[in-house]
């Protein structure tokens, strides 16, 4: 399990580094998405979808804040039309993550942790517990992106990888959007609420998960 901790926090720290850095340099902030996306609302409401789309899509590239980018979709197109943008760029980045890790997961890994032997220990880690991490993913930042290249580089195959991400995605747009159609500039209460029990509740599931897999160790160490 440590080697697929370790390959996991490189990981998300490299994903991390690239919101840092344009947080740092100006070039994205909260403010410019909302920006962006009113602009957009005045053309046309698909370009507000369209936008929500692609910002959501390069969160495999780049660290996006997907809850806030999900609540403004709501906001500006209503909670069906919010949600299903979201979930669309959503699934699109995590099959582009997904698509990366079967391209070259092998590489990373290897340069991450430099030993074979490691490497397939990673991987038969996620194995068994890589549907549960994906379906909580959405508790952390940046462990959906980290999780889906994984999800490929260890070749899981792509229906289940696809029905876990689902799972986790699409309960989580319609929960953000909603939230976010019910909120305005002057009562921005509900999606702050939202946000709250959204990541409470997803660490919640992440303890519940944790303390299973411990339990299940613990007894297949006695058994031995």
């Amino acid at each position: 399990m440590k080697p697929l901790i370790k390959a996991m926090l490189i990981l998300a720290a490299i994903f991390a580094t690239t919101f840092v850095l344009l947080k740092v340099t100006g070039v994205l902030s909260i403010e410019q998405i909302e920006s962006w996306l009113t602009h957009a609302q005045a053309l046309s409401p698909l370009y507000v979808g369209g936008l929500t789309v692609v910002l959501l899509l390069a969160d495999i590239a780049i660290a996006m804040p997907t809850l806030t980018v999900t609540v403004l979709a709501g906001f500006f197109l209503g909670s069906g039309l919010g949600a299903l943008f979201a979930i669309v760029g959503m699934s699109l980045a995590g099959l582009a993550g997904y698509g990366l890790g079967r391209r070259y997961g092998n590489r990373v890994l290897l340069f991450l942790l430099k030993d074979e032997a490691k490497i397939n220990e990673a991987k038969s880690a996620f194995q068994r517990n890589g549907l549960g991490m994906i379906l909580l993913s959405r508790a952390v930042p940046i462990l959906p992106e980290v999780t889906a290249c994984l999800a490929g580089a260890t070749n899981m195959t792509l229906s289940r990888f696809m029905s876990a991400w689902l799972l986790s995605t699409v309960p989580y747009c319609m929960i953000a959007a909603y939230s976010g159609s019910i909120s305005s500039l002057g009562n921005p209460k509900p999606a702050l609420i939202t946000a709250a029990v959204l990541t409470a509740s997803l660490w919640v599931g992440w303890y519940l998960f944790r303390k299973t897999k411990l339990k299940r160790v613990e007894k297949e160490t006695n058994l031995v």
